[in-house]
């Protein structure tokens, strides 16, 4: 359980802050030089000096939580309610004090610095699709119209409103991946399972034609289970993993009341750091939060 002194000492969370950032060694956010000196404070914070580019710099400058007057230790309880609760960002405006606009321009500054999940996949793989329903969420600056996702069933497109996201289970490493896409093509599924460390991979998935390609490749080894004519599953060929982690992804989204298909991705982003700080401590959770966005 994380400790609240975390949240209500400004100096811890500086403390904490500096811990992160510079647990490679201290540097300069501009030149990259490691010539510096400590210059004073700023605040609670360290400040320092470049002896390189001589500019002055403090444990804040370069990070998402930098030019923000809300004080570190609200954000914090932002991010780690938001990964670890799913806590809408309504609802942080409310426990916070801070307005919908500060809140949701952070956090979403807090989701772009995610890094994208690069997998090495060990196989077997599952893979499947699902469908979100995200238009453009609010009120766009060159039209008249609030466009929300579109309520059509069945397979879509980015362009129409429903955009495809993969679901990539790899029973080796026991890991689970969520990748947004354009267009469920042979294309994109091609770049989702190029990235694997045998040169033939075991693939199962669904009898969706844009999986046939591969039974053509030498580089996998398809099997798949028809969900048409009612096979979900035949002995270790199945997409179970998948489909139970799409039920999963949809409910983080559902709190969040219509996402836009521009954010969907730092959104899924966040739903994977989440897997990763669902077990831990609170204390280590938060550490690997802010590590992740640092």
């Amino acid at each position: 359980m994380i400790q609240l002194k975390t949240f209500v000492s400004e100096r811890r969370a500086a403390n904490l802050l500096a811990q992160i950032r510079w647990r490679d060694g201290i540097y300069c956010p501009r030149c990259r030089a490691e010539s510096v000196i400590r210059y004073g404070s700023y605040r609670v914070f360290q400040r320092y000096l470049c002896k390189d580019c001589d500019r002055t710099f403090n444990d804040k400058t370069g990070t998402v939580f930098e030019h923000s007057a809300i004080p570190l230790r609200k954000w914090y309880l932002a991010v780690y309610t938001y990964i670890r609760l799913n806590t809408s960002i309504r609802q942080l405006d409310s426990e916070l004090a801070v307005s919908y606009k500060t809140v949701s321009r952070r956090v979403q500054r807090f989701l772009r610095a995610l890094d994208a999940p690069r997998p090495q996949l060990e196989g077997p793989v599952e893979i499947d699709e699902m469908y979100v329903n995200a238009g453009k969420k609010g009120r766009e600056r060159d039209g008249w119209s609030r466009s929300r996702g579109l309520s059509t069933r069945g397979r879509g497109t980015y362009y129409e409103d429903k955009p495809p996201a993969f679901i990539l289970a790899d029973r080796g490493t026991g890991e689970t991946y969520v990748h947004p896409a354009k267009a469920a093509g042979e294309s994109t599924i091609r770049l989702l399972v190029d990235n694997r460390k045998e040169e033939s991979l075991t693939v199962y998935t669904d009898g969706f034609r844009a999986y046939e390609p591969l039974d053509e490749d030498d580089a996998f080894d398809r099997q798949y289970v028809v969900h048409g004519e009612g096979e979900y599953a035949d002995g270790d060929v199945h997409v179970n993993t998948c489909e139970s982690h799409a039920s999963l992804a949809r409910r983080w989204l559902s709190p969040h009341r219509g996402v836009s298909k521009d954010k969907l991705t730092p959104y899924l982003r966040a739903l994977q750091l989440r897997k990763r700080v669902r077990r831990k401590p609170g204390d280590e959770a938060l550490k690997t939060i802010l590590e992740t966005a640092l």
